[in-house]
């Protein structure tokens, strides 16, 4: 397979999965406080929004890397 289109593949992938959910969480975890060999550590869930128009470029462009690979 050329690695054109598997670009463009993973793209179209990409920009349907940002369309469907509209963005993703992931736990970050820090550390609160530390005393010695004491520490305490604190999780945050942070929230990444994929803007509309990225998915959709990301598709578009994808789109245009599978017609590009076949010439």
């Amino acid at each position: 397979m050329n690695p054109t289109k598997l670009i463009g593949i993973i793209l179209i992938a990409a920009g349907a999965l940002g369309l469907a959910y509209g963005g993703f969480t992931y736990t970050k975890e820090t550390t609160g406080v530390k005393i010695g060999p004491l520490e305490l550590k604190v999780q945050e869930k942070e929230t990444v929004n994929v803007p509309l128009i990225v998915s959709a470029g990301a598709i578009a462009f994808g789109v245009f890397l599978l017609v590009l690979g076949r010439k």
